[in-house]
């Protein structure tokens, strides 16, 4: 099927604007800046959305705005409300369990501890497509918090922008509903050396 919905996960306000944890954020205002696709308030999701014509495809945007943990209040509803099915959405997300400047495409799985999916998951299931954004791991749990709420260093971010534009190259294949070409072709990626 072809992606319908496409969701950023983020915490919403500009002290987190350029953290790491925003990196769903960035991947989504991206596709809304190149393709012209106003962003604006939408109380009845708690978000922000677009709608818009992306290579030739319908599809909406979704930016929760109601702190990562508790994604599942904005995108729930949304998905609900449009009547969107689990392949038909694509949720971008960072992810500590890859090093910045990888970037992966997963459909289905477990939440992997990410506090965004953990609030999505028990309400629609789990088998959407994720965006992995790599962000990398500070090495112990301790850490975590502070490393996702963090701006990433000048060359992480460039890794992270890399990354992005790699899956988003890879946007016709995934709105075609080319799941494995996209997924072949964004997972594949490595930063040039």
């Amino acid at each position: 099927m072809a992606i319908k919905l496409i969701v950023g996960l983020g915490n919403p306000g500009e002290q987190y604007m350029f953290t790491r944890h925003n990196a769903g954020f960035w991947f989504v205002q991206h596709i809304a800046h190149h393709f012209n696709i106003a962003l604006s308030p939408d109380k009845k999701f708690h978000g922000v959305t677009g709608r818009g014509q992306v290579y030739g495809h319908d599809v909406r945007l979704l930016l929760p705005l109601t702190f990562m943990n508790k994604s599942g209040q904005s995108v729930v509803p949304m998905v609900n409300y449009y009547n969107i099915a689990n392949d038909e959405l694509l949720i971008a997300h960072d992810e500590l369990d890859i090093d910045a400047g990888s970037i992966k495409l997963k459909t289905a799985g477990g939440h992997g501890g990410h506090n965004g999916l953990r609030d999505i998951t028990p309400h629609i299931g789990n088998d959407f497509h994720r965006l992995r954004v790599g962000i990398g791991h500070p090495g112990h749990k301790s850490k975590v918090s502070g490393h996702v709420l963090s701006k990433a260093s000048p060359d992480e971010q460039i890794a992270i922008d890399s990354a992005l534009t790699t899956a988003f190259e890879a946007l016709p294949l995934l709105l075609e509903g080319d799941i494995e070409r996209a997924r072949s072709q964004i997972n594949s990626f490595k930063l040039p050396a």
